[in-house]
């Protein structure tokens, strides 16, 4: 990591554990507590699976609540990944209880008993280079529209509970090859290698800390990745070495959008893109043009718009 990042304000970590957690309710009002009390923002997911989440806060924040959540006996060994924001990043703190930390929906998948081999970040584009490896981007369609592996295949998910009946219905392709997948910070293939396995694939594999730590550790000149990574926070986007990216959102249906789309007649700023733009009706863009210019007054004062 460079210098020049090292040196921005936040420190964003971005973490997840599997684990058997039956007493993650009671978690849920003390880590709030301890966030709060150091000015650390983002979100945090507890179910009986685990925890996964995206927070930031100054580096000594961060360091403290990574090593409170390290001693807690279910939750030591967390995978995180690391990276840095000039401003903060979230609005606000929230520690919230789920079914699950990452939403498939297929009952009985343990990624604690049946997920996929892990891939180093620098032995994986070997990997993805065979020709008789089947590369699976797990991610959402509007995260695979700004980037994506070299070769991957895009099953154009709305949601990664659509993902289960894509495999479904690409079962043939999958058998008898070797199947790479990966995701934004490697939780999701967790997931979804378990549930491939589960069908009786057995030649399945994932990367290690996802596109993140691949970014962080495999140098632009020798990256087989195209284009910037999605993250669910006000960065929007970040490039090789993690630096912050191009890609901007649109803040009226939340799709990213490239320089080149606030080019469009049809972006407006908090009011519309070209993604959104047919499906919403003038009366919307007058209510989100409202939104905005109350967001833009709330800049004036200095204060953040819960809407912005």
């Amino acid at each position: 990591m460079n210098s020049s990042t090292s040196r921005q304000a936040f420190r964003v970590a971005a973490l997840y554990r599997f684990c058997r957690f039956e007493a993650f309710a009671e978690l849920q009002a003390p880590l709030a507590a301890f966030c709060c009390a150091r000015g650390i923002k983002g979100t945090l997911l507890l179910a009986r699976e685990g925890i996964n989440g995206t927070v930031a806060g100054t580096e000594a924040a961060i360091g403290e609540l990574v090593a409170w959540l390290e001693a807690i006996p279910e939750l030591a060994g967390l995978e995180l990944k690391y990276s840095h924001a000039a401003e903060m990043p979230f609005h606000r703190m929230k520690v919230r209880l789920k079914r699950e930390i990452v939403t498939m929906g297929v009952e009985g998948i343990d990624p604690l008993e049946g997920a996929g081999a892990y891939v180093a970040p620098q032995d994986w584009n070997a990997l993805i280079s065979d020709p008789g490896t089947l590369v699976i981007d797990t991610r959402n369609d509007y995260e695979v529209s700004i980037g994506t592996f070299q070769g991957a295949v895009d099953p154009k998910t709305k949601s990664f509970r659509e993902f289960p009946d894509w495999v479904a219905a690409h079962r043939d392709e999958l058998e008898g090859r070797k199947v790479a997948m990966f995701c934004t910070g490697g939780i999701r293939c967790e997931k979804a290698t378990a549930y491939v396995k589960s069908l009786g694939i057995e030649d399945v594999f994932h990367l290690k800390g996802g596109i993140l730590k691949y970014l962080e550790d495999v140098p632009a000149e020798e990256s087989l990745w195209q284009g910037e990574c999605f993250v669910f926070d006000e960065r929007v986007s970040v490039s090789h070495g993690l630096e912050p990216g191009d890609i901007g959102l649109c803040r009226a249906c939340r799709h990213p959008i490239t320089p080149e789309e606030k080019l469009s007649p049809q972006f407006s700023d908090g009011v519309s893109c070209p993604h959104c733009y047919e499906a919403r009706t003038d009366e919307d863009r007058a209510r989100y043009a409202e939104r905005q210019r109350q967001v833009a007054l709330a800049e004036k004062r200095g204060e953040k718009h819960i809407g912005s």
